[in-house]
């Protein structure tokens, strides 16, 4: 069986997270996603408009997702040692970030694969589409 690790905030749902979620489901058996706690969001960003249990019942929800668990850290390196995926999925919003090449020693066996970001699905151009009403 091969195991998928993905990571996402999932603050406001949107059609960019399931096409993320759904071509990460695509490459293997069973997609473990981690679900950024709001400490772990608001190390990046500010803090999410849906509470951690909201985000975490949703991401569930969707049918290409077997298994959400809290991901404590922005960074998943945590969970990665614990789950040892076969493949974990990265966002291509995150090319040139340095903690790729600790992510790679996180995982000596595993493949890490990156998935487009959509940048016009954003949960804060959502935001701004709704202020803006």
């Amino acid at each position: 069986m091969k195991i998928v690790y993905a990571y996402v905030c999932g603050d406001i749902l949107h059609e960019g997270h399931l096409l993320f979620l759904e071509n990460a489901k695509a490459l293997g058996d069973k997609l473990i996603v981690g679900v950024l706690t709001d400490e772990a969001v608001m190390e990046k960003k500010a803090r999410p408009a849906l509470s951690f249990r909201e985000r975490v019942k949703l991401i569930s929800a969707l049918k290409c997702v077997d298994c959400a668990v809290p991901q404590n850290e922005y960074s998943p390196i945590e969970n990665l040692k614990a789950i040892q995926p076969d493949i974990t999925i990265e966002s291509t919003s995150h090319i040139g970030n340095p903690y790729l090449k600790k992510l790679k020693k996180a995982l000596p066996n595993g493949r890490i694969i990156m998935l487009p970001y959509y940048k016009n699905q954003s949960s804060t151009a959502i935001k701004n589409r709704i202020k803006k009403q």
